[in-house]
């Protein structure tokens, strides 16, 4: 069975529209992440934030105003009209909405609990359920008045590529005929703070592979996909996911769950390693992320296969990044780019000679042909490891 990627609808640092994201993507291979205190008072820190006005939330119910939800109307005002087709030919009750994500409205408690240490009371528009994380999920399909299976995965860096790879499950068991699916997250204080606290988080544009790399940059935003079984020129052909249960915060450094979540990919979607033409790295500019990831990558596709990490230019959008990074692969398979152009490499060109020598998609990278499989990993915290396969399917 085919999972065919209709449409999709993205808002992240590359812009708030699919053509802005595609240019900053493909034709300037423009980052999007800038210097903001905004979530670290007085110290700067590259952000990968949305900068768009977002969509009104004032028409949700209390429990859902949130920018989480602002960001998730946005990418749905993107496709809403495919979705609402999608709704009228199969029915309310056989659209279902699966979404990732990981901070839901913690940006509005931080927000709420600063007005009442300041003495003033707490909002009136303020609701504790806007941090819930079945908020987006709930949201979207009240919003679309979808009555199939609605929730959320919430799994840290993972969370939309499980929900995406859920949504397929729920197509191939005749559950529903579409799925509205992806990822979404927004900045906030308290994941600034965490990551810091790990000794994560890099005072400088995030650097993945280089010698030189000390961290991610965090960042925001929101991919939908409408998934059905109607054709569409990309489908998810294959996924997998394994948790290694190594470490709460550090990876298998032998990429064992890495490695069996890449296998799983392959095998579902019948496919060589060989065949891959592009790997989308999960590629946070940690040390001990690249080093992994880089070796396992380096023993199962070689180190010809063309690939990149796109978080330089959007930041890391934890439980929106896989959903994102699809979405990016998603644009460049689609037939308006015939070169294959692929999402580039930013980086400050110093290789580890630590870590194996790889192909990496500097900006203008080409295929010279359309891309025809691009493969997405995405490993988090807690061992939880999802690896997305996008196939052209004309």
């Amino acid at each position: 069975m085919m999972f065919y990627l209709n449409d999709c609808g993205i808002v992240c640092a590359l812009g708030a529209t699919r053509a802005a994201v595609r240019e900053n993507l493909l034709e300037r291979a423009a980052s999007g992440v800038s210097m903001s205190d905004a979530c670290s008072a007085g110290r700067p820190l590259p952000l990968g934030r949305v900068l768009a006005a977002l969509p009104s939330v004032a028409h949700l119910a209390p429990p859902e105003r949130s920018r989480n939800n602002a960001l998730a109307l946005a990418a749905l005002a993107q496709i809403r009209p495919a979705v609402e087709a999608a709704i009228a030919r199969y029915g309310a009750d056989r659209v279902g909405v699966v979404v990732g994500t990981s901070t839901s409205g913690i940006a509005e408690t931080e927000a709420a609990l600063r007005r009442h240490e300041a003495g003033a009371g707490l909002p009136e528009d303020f609701h504790y359920g806007q941090q819930e994380m079945a908020s987006p999920a709930g949201m979207l399909a009240a919003e679309l008045g979808v009555s199939g299976p609605a929730y959320v995965h919430s799994s840290a860096c993972a969370s939309s590529a499980k929900a995406m790879a859920s949504a397929a499950r729920l197509i191939q068991m005749g559950l529903c005929d579409a799925v509205l699916t992806g990822g979404v997250d927004s900045l906030c204080g308290f994941t600034v703070a965490g990551f810091s606290a790990l000794a994560s988080v890099s005072a400088a544009p995030c650097n993945p592979l280089s010698a030189n790399r000390d961290g991610i940059n965090i960042g925001e935003g929101a991919a939908l996909f409408l998934m059905s079984r109607e054709p569409a020129a990309v489908a998810l052909r294959g996924w997998g996911e394994s948790s290694d249960g190594h470490h709460m915060s550090a990876p298998d450094p032998a990429g064992g769950g890495a490695r069996l979540a890449i296998a799983q990919a392959l095998a579902r979607a019948g496919i060589a390693a060989a065949q891959v033409d592009y790997i989308n790295l999960h590629g946070t500019a940690t040390q001990q992320n690249d080093a992994m990831e880089s070796r396992v990558v380096e023993s199962m596709f070689g180190a010809a296969v063309a690939l990149s990490s796109t978080k330089p230019l959007t930041g890391h959008a934890l439980g929106a990044a896989a959903a994102i990074e699809a979405a990016l692969c998603w644009l460049a398979m689609q037939d308006d780019n015939p070169e294959g152009r692929l999402p580039p490499h930013l980086w400050d060109g110093v290789a580890d000679p630590a870590l194996p020598q790889l192909n990496l998609a500097l900006p203008g990278a080409a295929l010279g042909r359309p891309l025809r499989w691009a493969l997405s990993n995405s490993f988090a915290f807690g061992g939880s490891n999802a690896v997305l396969l996008l196939g052209r399917t004309a």
